[in-house]
């Protein structure tokens, strides 16, 4: 199959907007796109988010995973392309290590966090799965975070970082910006913010999924 380089490029600059969000360092992180049933795009393996360009991006079978071009995937393309093929709404996915998220990721409170302390919390993103810590680029990792997101749009990876979707490029940013928004609060309050009432959640919720 071949990519038309408009399509590499809007990959390449979508990364470097992640890390322009400041959701990735080094080469930390890992995004991948839908480009049909088949097909899917995904950073190459130690590729630095920031200096994406082009010529960075594997192009891989969703089904097995096969590597189409020259360039080695992502160690964690197991989960890329298991959210993409059980999941027909989702054309972008986002691991992502954003600093104050991260640090929840990691604090033994984690279960007991509430993370709708704004309202962008409810409207985009939803309830917020939790997966344990796994290795790195394992089968075991990925069937968890597959699990994870049949039912989620967030997930957290105890002490390594953040998996997120979206239908494009933007909402899979945003939502990973709002998630880390959220986690700052929650950081800078000691864990005292006070959350959304149930009812003003509900209602958000009915909101977000009626946009």
């Amino acid at each position: 199959m071949r990519v038309s380089r408009d399509k590499l490029e809007a990959f390449a600059a979508a990364c470097r907007r992640a890390a322009q969000h400041a959701l990735v360092r080094c080469s930390s992180g890992n995004m991948s796109a839908r480009l049909d049933d088949r097909h899917m795009l995904i950073k190459a393996s130690r590729a630095w988010m920031a200096d994406m360009t082009p010529d960075d991006v594997a192009l891989c079978r969703i089904a097995d995973q096969a590597p189409l071009n020259a360039k080695h995937p992502s160690v964690e393309i197991g989960f890329h392309a298991g959210v993409l093929r059980t999941r027909p709404d989702v054309n972008v996915v986002l691991h992502f290590q954003s600093s104050a998220a991260t640090a929840l990721a990691c604090s033994t409170d984690l279960p007991s966090i509430d993370f709708f302390v704004i309202p962008e919390m409810a409207y985009y993103i939803g309830p917020v799965a939790i997966v344990p810590y796994l290795l790195p680029g394992s089968t075991m990792l990925a069937d968890a975070v597959v699990a994870a997101m049949k039912d989620h749009d967030m997930a957290i990876l105890r002490n390594h970082g953040q998996v997120t979707v979206g239908k494009d490029y933007a909402d899979a940013i945003q939502k990973a910006a709002f998630f880390e928004l959220a986690s700052h609060i929650i950081l800078h309050t000691a864990q005292r913010a006070s959350a959304l009432s149930p009812s003003a959640i509900a209602q958000l919720r009915s909101a977000g999924r009626g946009a």
